[in-house]
């Protein structure tokens, strides 16, 4: 390795260029593999993540995911090699305008991640949401699909169950409830 070749950083630029916030484009379910991949370049990198929880076969789970989902943040200089994080294992395609990638301002990445930092202790999202479809899998409703109006807490969710066309509210444990 040369002086000259030791003076640039490993994405190609300077290392005191100017660095903008960038959006990257991933492959579906590949965030983290991208992620991953371009930390590994040296590159830095952010992914806002939450925690969801999910349930499989009667078990709850808790589960971190993207808060946007096929979308990773880098930190480069403009003039650093494109190619190279275009063709890392996981990235689709760096989100441009006229061939041009579009800088991202610096204080909405701050902003996400104070708040991100900030919910990271909190309690994770519920299992359903206002509005969400699911089917009810046990009991006399069993396979009826029905809207989500409200959760009580982790144990209760409030349904509306269209039935004699009309739209019957129903209150049923959450654990026999499965999203669509």
């Amino acid at each position: 390795m040369t002086i000259r070749e030791s003076s640039r950083d490993i994405d190609g630029a300077s290392p005191d260029a100017p660095r903008q916030w960038y959006l990257l484009q991933c492959k579906p379910r590949d965030c983290f593999r991208a992620q991953s991949n371009l930390d590994q370049q040296g590159l830095r990198t952010y992914l806002p993540v939450h925690t969801v929880k999910r349930k499989r076969a009667r078990q709850i789970y808790f589960v971190r995911e993207p808060l946007f989902p096929h979308y990773l943040f880098i930190h480069v200089p403009e003039e650093c090699n494109w190619a190279a994080i275009r063709s890392t294992r996981g990235v689709a395609r760096i989100l441009n305008f006229n061939g041009y990638p579009i800088p991202v301002p610096a204080e909405i990445v701050y902003g996400l991640q104070h708040k991100c930092a900030e919910l990271t202790g909190d309690e994770p999202a519920p299992m359903f949401t206002s509005g969400q479809k699911v089917v009810i899998t046990e009991g006399c409703f069993k396979e009826l699909e029905a809207i989500v109006q409200c959760s009580h807490g982790d144990e209760r969710v409030v349904l509306l169950l269209k039935m004699l066309n009309r739209e019957q509210r129903i209150e049923l444990p959450a654990d026999i409830i499965s999203g669509c």
